[in-house]
């Protein structure tokens, strides 16, 4: 239905938390997560070329068992007629001097490699808010140049959105403006270059 009103698509696959991968073989569970997400995206009619999202929740640097897992998910998928993407943070934390990014981690390891990139950062500025700014954000915008897609706003509004909290609603959850505000009409905000960010059409 949604397809035959011209939506398009973000594929996701639930990646797995850290806890999840610590004292096991972190890169053999990553290829198995792979070929689950590649079965399910063909049982789902979703063409060869599309991006699989992998969803990496936990920002900040990758530790060694996260590393293993998403880079291996990421070549699993290559190597299939899929393509690979990551949901990950694009938050800048502090590591010693400076500060790092999960986006940057990923486009540096991968560097001239396609892997897309659907990140989150809901920080305020470079994030509006709880709002819709037309054409004057672009995905970039995020601070990672190589985004795809920037999640920018989240249901419930979280300590990084504080600066623009006027924008959310009482409850600190973010709604599309003249619907009625419930727990079925919360949403988070994102934005894309692309109808179709996927391919998945």
């Amino acid at each position: 239905m949604l397809k035959a009103n011209g939506f398009g698509f973000m594929i996701l696959y639930n990646g797995r938390l850290d806890a999840e991968l610590r004292d096991k073989d972190a890169a053999a569970l990553g290829r198995s997560d792979a070929a689950a997400a590649i079965s399910a995206a063909k049982r789902e009619g979703f063409a060869p070329g599309a991006i699989l999202f992998l969803d990496q929740e936990e920002g900040g640097r990758l530790l060694p068992e996260q590393s293993a897992y998403l880079f291996s998910w990421i070549e699993a998928v290559r190597g299939f007629q899929y393509k690979p993407g990551v949901y990950c943070s694009g938050i800048p934390v502090a590591e010693g001097s400076g500060k790092i990014t999960t986006a940057e981690q990923i486009a540096s390891h991968e560097g001239n490699k396609a892997v897309a990139l659907w990140v989150v950062n809901d920080q305020c500025p470079p994030a509006p808010g709880c709002a819709m700014p037309g054409k004057s954000l672009v995905p970039a915008s995020s601070g990672i140049n190589k985004a795809l897609v920037w999640q920018y706003s989240r249901s419930p509004r979280t300590e990084f959105a504080r600066q623009c909290g006027s924008t959310y609603a009482a409850d600190n959850n973010c709604y599309a403006p003249g619907l009625p505000h419930s727990a079925q009409t919360f949403l988070d905000l994102d934005l894309s270059s692309s109808s179709d960010p996927s391919g998945g059409r």
